[in-house]
């Protein structure tokens, strides 16, 4: 079965997971969203994500991150969709709760932050906004 948006899918076991206290949560793999999870890690909203091969596909693995019984992540929202696409500027990059929150860009450099998209002077696909 073929999904529509899977990075939607993505977003949605990760909040799935937090709310029902999950340790890890698994999901189909694949490079945007190895991309998507790397960034995730480096700025400290899941602990670790692992890949691993199973039979004729690739799953994915993230251990999601608590924080005194809370969980980090507190609202994840995706922007662009396969239905609209959300395209901005460096200049008109969204900054999250004044920049205490991130947004996810997808940039001909690769996927980064908002911060960093702003820093080397690309624009992108506004993947999706995490607090």
């Amino acid at each position: 079965m073929s999904m529509s948006d899977p990075i939607a899918d993505m977003l949605t076991r990760i909040r799935n997971g937090q709310s029902a206290g999950k340790k890890i949560v698994k999901l189909p793999s694949s490079k945007l969203k190895v991309a998507i999870a790397k960034v995730l890690k480096d700025e400290g909203y899941i602990s670790d994500y692992s890949v691993e091969t199973n039979a004729n596909h690739m799953e994915m693995t993230i251990e999601l991150k608590y924080y005194n019984g809370q969980p980090v992540i507190e609202k994840v929202k995706r922007v662009s969709r396969p239905g609209l696409r959300i395209y901005k500027s460096k200049d008109e990059l969204p900054k999250v709760l004044g920049g205490l929150g991130i947004a996810i860009v997808s940039t001909s450099s690769g996927v980064m932050t908002d911060r960093a998209a702003r820093a080397i002077g690309h624009g992108g696909e506004v993947l999706c906004t995490v607090c």
